[in-house]
């Protein structure tokens, strides 16, 4: 783990192994933050980490799975170990369960799975690092949401428990916003891209996903916050 400099605003993405996590800490890193790559996946987490930095970028691995309460719990005392504050906090891990196709038809145990990650996951890393990001002079949160979670005209009947979490996902962003006024906390709709869980046929390649989230995290008016967004433009949720 290469050392963090005074001067390097530091980021962390959960779910940065792959797809547009991935893509996010790589541009990040390429704009001159200490990047940790969050990912329950030790090996892949931490061969995306040295990917990046063999690019130029500064990363370091932390395993966190934002599913487990203890996990979350212990990524924070590690990574207090290399740094006293955190300037912007990503919550990208997300998942869609296998069976998640009708909502008449899926399970509790399906849509408390969904939830806990998509959703309570990204509550309980932010309560985790408020702390850290409090130290910040400009704390930043960007929570990957999706359009499957609007309200007006998201649903469409494809993976309901997955939209139902983004749903929520965009109310606890609202909720934090008003909470920690002096954050800015955003949901971000990175439109349909091609990664593992979007599939070939998406209309948005990753760069293009990553795009408002990067935004959110490094140019971005602090004082925009509480909103849902896409193309780095405000949306309907």
């Amino acid at each position: 783990m290469s050392g963090i400099q005074a001067h390097m605003k530091i980021a962390l993405v959960t779910g940065a192994n792959k797809g547009i996590g991935r893509e996010v800490a790589r541009q990040l890193a390429a704009k001159g933050f200490h990047v940790f790559i969050g990912a329950r996946n030790r090996s892949a987490g931490r061969k995306a980490a040295d990917e990046i930095a063999k690019k130029g970028g500064k990363t370091a691995f932390l395993e966190i799975d934002v599913s487990d309460n203890n996990s979350v719990a212990v990524a924070a005392r590690e990574f207090v170990k290399t740094s006293d504050h955190l300037d912007v906090l990503v919550n990208n891990a997300g998942i869609i369960v296998d069976g998640d196709h009708a909502i008449l038809e899926i399970g509790d145990e399906l849509l408390r799975k969904t939830l806990e990650t998509n959703t309570l996951g990204a509550l309980r890393v932010i309560r985790a690092f408020v702390p850290l990001l409090a130290k910040s002079k400009a704390p930043r949160v960007i929570n990957v949401s999706s359009g499957g979670g609007q309200l007006t005209g998201g649903a469409d009947g494809w993976s309901p428990a997955y939209c139902i979490s983004k749903t929520a996902l965009n109310g606890v962003t609202s909720q934090l916003a008003a909470a920690l006024p002096k954050f800015a906390i955003n949901s971000v709709c990175p439109g349909w891209v091609r990664t593992d869980m979007g599939g070939r046929s998406a209309t948005r390649s990753v760069e293009e996903g990553a795009d408002t989230i990067v935004w959110l995290a490094s140019e971005a008016p602090q004082d925009l916050t509480g909103k849902f967004l896409r193309d780095r433009k405000e949306i309907p949720w």
